[in-house]
């Protein structure tokens, strides 16, 4: 895989294609990511689009739960790096977009112009919470639908996707997510997230009642809802299957065994099979591509 010193394609392209994506009617995978490394190795994989993860930004680059610490400034300084860093489309996780509707709308402009794809929003009280742990508090319905309304008006007509995220299956039980999710796709929302079902039939009930917008299903591992397969998850009618912090718990992992055997052996010769290979490395992150371009403007 070749890397271009700058990415190829404009945000605006991006979101094109994100949208031309979504209409093909195939099941679209998403794996999170939480830094421009991971970003890179979605691609090298083929992934055809990324999701930054709240939950995963928040764990990876400031060590804190997700329970709603990270502000609406650090998330666009994010995006930006990462979208610099990518021709892939960046679905972003913004939580519940920081505030009321105002903050909402400063929230999609700020993401938009970040270059993000398609912006994510949720219908819990501004110290969230991660889905898949317990206790949700979230706003009324009707403030929910404001702030998509506001998000719709924010982004005009720049293809930005958005995303509506509802907890309410925590909260209330299934049916007012049903409820609320619809409500959500007529204010204006082109993607419906109904977090943390619990069975596989719950699944298939979102499928069945929501058809017509795109869904995303979240497959957290050891989480709340089936560990279902992309296959599976086609089938229930789910256009995007999400696994948030899949490629962030797979390194942390490795991260563990790698710090263990350098603290109990004193040495790192003997697990260099374990290692990404140095050229690798470089290829990873583009480093003929650069050194080109440096040659061609040292060479006058």
């Amino acid at each position: 895989m070749t890397h271009a010193v700058l990415p190829g394609r404009s945000p605006a392209e991006r979101r094109a294609e994100l949208r031309r994506l979504l209409a093909t009617g195939e099941t679209l995978i998403a794996p999170g990511v939480t830094d421009a490394a991971g970003l890179r190795l979605v691609e090298e994989a083929g992934f055809r689009v990324a999701y930054l993860t709240g939950a995963g930004l928040a764990n990876a680059q400031y060590g804190l739960p997700d329970i709603g610490l990270i502000s609406q400034r650090e998330v666009a300084d994010h995006v930006q790096r990462l979208a610099s860093a990518t021709d892939l489309p960046l679905i972003v996780d913004a939580d519940t977009g920081y505030g009321g509707p105002l903050a909402v709308m400063r929230t999609v402009r700020l993401l938009e112009q970040a270059g993000a794809a398609a912006v994510q929003l949720e219908d819990q009280v501004l110290d969230k919470r991660c889905g898949h742990f317990d206790d949700h508090r979230l706003i009324p319905a009707e403030e929910m639908v404001a702030k998509i309304r506001a998000a719709v008006d924010a982004r005009g007509d720049s293809g930005l996707v958005l995303v509506a995220r509802t907890d309410a299956r925590s909260a209330y039980g299934l049916d007012e997510a049903i409820r609320r999710a619809r409500l959500y796709a007529k204010a204006g929302a082109d993607v419906l997230f109904v977090e943390a079902p619990r069975t596989v039939e719950e699944m298939r009930t979102i499928g069945r009642e929501l058809a017509g917008t795109p869904l995303l299903a979240n497959i957290v591992e050891g989480g709340k809802t089936p560990e279902l397969s992309v296959a599976e998850l086609a089938e229930l009618g789910f256009s995007i299957a999400l696994f948030a912090n899949y490629l962030m718990r797979s390194m942390l992992h490795a991260g563990r065994q790698a710090l263990a055997h350098l603290k109990a052996a004193g040495e790192t010769r003997s697990r260099t099979p374990h290692l990404l290979p140095w050229a690798d490395r470089q290829t990873l992150f583009g480093l003929a591509a650069y050194t080109e371009v440096e040659q061609r403007y040292a060479d006058g």
